[in-house]
């Protein structure tokens, strides 16, 4: 028997996430099983991560930062990723290893794993077609060689952060099923037999260790929403099964990403300096009292209304030590990509659920940061 685990994507993020996890619950006899890996993309750099996995198996994680206000500076080396794939020289491999092994896949393919591309056709379902160059497309194919294998259900698990992912990647691979010409007994295997799991993951992963191994902060959450029937890949105090998805999105996306793109609003609306940080601006007193005073008085507000008052400013407390991490380059000129469409999806929907709760809450600088315009 191969590995339970089946892992499309090579990232330092995952490296040092649900790869880590999985590691640590090995050690603890609270995990599935081990991993095998496979590169989904054609970069010299997966490539060097595939050839060092290939040749010592283990690859280090070293964790920096503070965690209840201590510094924490450790190095672990993970264990779980037993077998390493290319999906463009192994296709054959990766098929046998989808088909009749795993019980539970994880993605993170990137914002281009949710992307249908044109030259992938139905003609890839004869017997010796290529490989797949989009992963819906490379789960059809898998998904029907499961299938016709007639094995056990399969969990799915990605991790793109992509609003209801697992949702997402099911609707996204039944439509290309059924433009394929799928027949009705596939597309109910696809849409009802497999599990397809939400969930949500949070870690900032500052720099990877070459060819293979990851640098990351000691915070850490995988929240998955409860599935009937769903497998998980391990145990670990990280990962969090729950009923409420959306409160934990709203925490991350209304908390953390919120501040680091206020952060980068007055980066940019006050000159500040190219290199400036993160931690450089926890440190900024009249900077930190502008940050702490918005979500004091216009973001909190609406989780009490909410009934997770408290569950917020335990968030926050997280967050604070995350942005004055001391080890991490986090700048605000990279925050400040795409500026204007983060301050619609990070700004707007705090000022919607206001509205919508019936909250008389000013919310002047959130406000004033969607008037502005962003720099050219």
């Amino acid at each position: 028997m191969g590995n339970p685990i089946l892992q499309f994507g090579t990232s330092r993020f995952l490296q040092a996430h649900s790869d880590f996890f999985i590691s640590e619950a090995l050690g603890a006899g609270c995990a599935l099983g081990t991993i095998t890996v496979v590169q989904t993309t054609s970069n010299p750099e997966s490539r060097a991560r595939i050839d060092a996995l290939r040749a010592q198996g283990r690859y280090p994680v070293r964790i920096r930062g503070l965690r209840r206000e201590e510094v924490v500076d450790t190095t672990s080396e993970c264990s779980s990723i037993t077998e390493a794939l290319d999906a463009n020289t192994d296709w054959p491999l990766v098929r046998e290893r989808f088909a009749n092994d795993a019980r539970v896949v994880i993605s993170n393919t990137g914002d281009s794993g949710y992307v249908c591309l044109p030259e992938d056709t139905a003609t890839l379902l004869a017997p010796g077609a290529g490989v797949p160059r989009g992963f819906a497309a490379k789960l059809v194919i898998l998904l029907r060689a499961r299938f016709e294998a007639g094995a056990a259900p399969l969990t799915l698990l990605p991790c793109e952060l992509v609003s209801n992912n697992g949702d997402t990647l099911r609707a996204l691979v039944a439509g290309v099923a059924r433009q394929w010409g799928a027949d009705a007994a596939f597309l109910r295997y696809i849409e009802h037999t497999c599990i397809w799991v939400n969930s949500l993951v949070d870690r900032i992963v500052s720099e990877p260790i070459l060819p293979v191994g990851a640098i990351a902060e000691p915070y850490a959450l995988w929240a998955i929403e409860r599935r009937a029937g769903m497998v998980l890949p391990c145990q670990h105090e990280a990962m969090i099964v729950t009923d409420d998805l959306l409160h934990y999105e709203r925490l991350k996306l209304l908390l953390l990403n919120l501040g680091h793109t206020y952060l980068a609003e007055r980066w940019q609306l006050d000159g500040r300096p190219a290199d400036e940080n993160t931690l450089h601006a926890m440190r900024d007193p009249a900077l930190r009292a502008d940050l702490e005073a918005l979500w004091r008085d216009e973001v909190v507000p609406v989780f009490d209304a909410l009934g997770k008052g408290d569950a917020a400013r335990a968030y926050l407390d997280e967050v604070r030590q995350r942005f004055q991490n001391p080890f991490l380059d986090h700048r605000l000129a990279d925050i400040a990509r795409n500026h204007g469409e983060k301050k619609r999806r990070r700004f707007g929907p705090v000022i919607e659920l206001a509205r919508e709760l019936g909250l008389n809450l000013e919310q002047p600088r959130l406000h004033a940061a969607l008037r502005t315009a962003v720099p050219a």
